[in-house]
């Protein structure tokens, strides 16, 4: 899958979904309000595939559909349209989820204490958990040892301030 000169619109419809996506957005982009039957016709998709990334695209406003009614069958359908003025926004409130999700992170780790015995496959407890193993590891039984985890209270404050950054100053 490689989109790296593509239309913006394409990309994030790619990393949504993958390849059919790509083929949906490219054929949105190629012809203004498409059905959906028009979409699957020039994608080589099958309907039912077309009508889910569709809904997908339309739940995260990345695109509009309107709704028409087709004089030869006297049905409604609808006509798809993208909107490309959309990418930016989308892309902003994704990453302005990932920051409160790395916010929430950084104020679980500075909350708590962690403790482990040393073993990789062994999960870190916090301090309340430990307690109730009497600090002996569920998995392995061994000694459970406080964990200094500065250098991860660092890399998310520094993340953090990287997207601060770019949220508070696009290019």
């Amino acid at each position: 899958m490689k989109i790296e000169y593509e239309d913006p619109f394409v990309k994030i419809a790619g990393l949504l979904g993958g390849e059919e996506y790509i083929r949906v957005a490219r054929a949105l982009l190629n012809s203004e309000n498409a059905t959906d039957e028009e979409i699957a016709s020039a994608t080589g998709l099958k309907i039912n595939a077309v009508r889910k990334t569709l809904y997908d695209l339309f739940g995260k406003s990345l695109i509009t559909g309107v709704r028409v009614r087709d004089l030869k069958r006297g049905w409604f359908v609808y006509r798809w349209r993208a909107q490309k003025d959309q990418v930016d926004g989308f892309i902003n409130g994704q990453k302005k989820k990932a920051l409160d999700h790395l916010q929430k992170r950084l104020d679980f780790e500075e909350g708590h204490q962690f403790y482990s015995c040393g073993k990789p496959e062994c999960r870190k407890l916090t301090f309340e958990e430990s307690i109730e193993v009497f600090f002996k590891c569920p998995e392995c039984t061994q000694t459970l040892k406080l964990i200094d985890n500065d250098h991860i209270k660092e890399a998310l404050i520094w993340k953090i301030q990287q997207m601060v950054e770019e949220i508070n100053n696009p290019s």
